[in-house]
C-alpha cells in the first residue's frame, strides 16, 4: 500500500465522485478508478459502493476513511515540521545564561525568539560561568551561550552584544545606601562577597582588579558560585558585591545598587561553536541581529530600544 494510494482514496471520499477527485488529483480518471480497484483488493473490502449516478462510502470505507485522514493530516504536519527546522524556523535551541545576564538578557532573548520564530523552544540554563558555558559548547550540551569574555577556548566564535558597568550592591541599611554614587577607594573597609577564585569568573578578576587600582586588595567574606546566592547573601547584610550592571533588573529586596564611578566594565558575548552550520543557529543570529541585540555604533549596549525597562 502506497501513501498516494490513501491520498486517491481520500479525494473520492470526500467528493464522492470519481471524476471530480480525478481533477482536484490532477490525473486522468481512469487511473484513479483502477487505483482504488487495486486498493480494495489488498485490504479485501469493498470501500465504494457505485452506480452509475453516484458514488458512496460503505460501512467499511466510512472506518478507513476515518483512518486515513488521521494519518495523511500526521504526514503532512511532519513534513511541514521537518520543513520548518531545515529553514531554521523550528527547534529546539540549548542556550546558557551567566548568572548576572539571565536578570536582563534572558527576558529580552526570549520574548524576541517567542514573537520572531514561534517554532523554536528555548531550553535555558542559568547560572553558569564562561568556563562552564564554554565546555558546555564544546561537548555539544549548549547550542549558544551568553558569557562574559574573553573566550578562551579554541573552536567558539562569539559576537558582542553588550559592554556593562560594574555597580555596588549594599545592604539597604548601609552607609552607602543613601549614596548618589561612590568610588572604588570608599570599599577599602568592606567585606566582600565575591566568586570563588578557582571558577574562573571573568566578573571575579574583574573586581580584584578595580580594587588593586585603586589601592588595596578586597576583603573576602563569602565566595559564591552563583549572583543569585551573592544578592542573597548582601540581603543578609553579610557583606557586599560589586556585580554588572544586569543585577539591577533582579531588583531583590533589601538590596540597593549604587554606580560606580570609576568601575571597570565587562562585556558579554552570544557565542557558540564555529563548525555549527545548522539552519536553526543561523536564523538566530539573523533574527538577533536584525532586532538590533548586537553591539553597533547606534545600539552600544546592544539591547533593542523597545526593551531597556530590561
Amino acid at each position: 500500500m502506497e501513501l498516494r494510494h490513501l491520498r486517491y482514496f481520500a479525494a473520492v471520499a470526500d467528493t464522492r465522485h470519481f471524476g471530480r477527485a480525478a481533477e482536484r488529483l490532477h490525473m486522468a480518471q481512469p487511473p484513479l478508478s483502477q487505483a482504488v480497484r487495486r486498493l480494495e483488493t489488498e485490504l479485501g473490502v469493498a470501500l465504494f459502493t457505485r452506480t452509475t449516478r453516484q458514488v458512496d462510502l460503505t460501512a467499511a470505507g466510512e472506518v478507513f476513511h476515518a483512518d486515513v485522514r488521521r494519518v495523511l493530516t500526521a504526514v503532512d504536519e511532519a513534513v511541514e515540521r521537518v520543513k520548518r527546522f531545515t529553514a531554521g524556523v523550528a527547534g529546539v535551541l540549548r542556550i546558557g545564561f551567566t548568572g548576572s545576564a539571565s536578570y536582563r538578557r534572558l527576558p529580552a532573548l526570549a520574548r524576541l525568539v517567542k514573537r520572531a520564530l514561534p517554532g523554536v523552544t528555548l531550553e535555558v540554563h542559568t547560572e553558569l560561568l564562561t568556563p562552564a558555558q564554554e565546555a558546555a559548547l564544546l561537548d555539544f550540551r549548549l547550542d549558544v551561550g551568553v558569557l562574559r569574555p574573553p573566550v578562551r577556548r579554541e573552536g567558539i566564535a562569539h559576537r558582542a552584544l553588550a559592554d556593562e558597568p560594574l555597580v555596588l550592591a549594599v545592604p539597604e541599611e548601609h552607609w552607602l545606601a543613601e549614596a548618589e554614587s561612590v568610588r572604588m577607594e570608599q570599599l577599602r573597609q568592606e567585606d566582600f562577597i565575591l566568586y570563588g577564585a578557582a571558577l574562573g569568573s571573568v566578573v571575579h578578576e574583574a573586581v580584584i582588579s578595580g580594587c588593586l587600582t585603586a589601592g588595596f586588595r578586597p576583603r573576602r567574606s563569602h565566595e559564591v558560585a552563583e549572583t543569585s546566592m551573592a544578592l542573597a547573601l548582601v540581603a543578609a547584610g553579610l557583606g557586599v558585591a560589586v556585580l554588572p550592571d544586569s543585577i539591577r533588573a533582579a531588583r531583590r529586596e533589601g538590596v540597593v545598587c549604587k554606580e560606580i564611578v570609576d568601575a571597570p566594565t565587562v562585556g558579554l558575548v552570544l557565542a557558540w561553536r564555529e563548525d555549527d552550520d545548522s539552519a536553526l543557529l543561523r536564523k538566530l543570529l539573523e533574527t538577533l541581529e536584525s532586532n538590533g541585540m548586537f553591539i553597533t555604533p547606534e545600539n552600544h549596549d546592544g539591547v533593542p530600544h523597545e526593551n531597556h525597562q530590561d
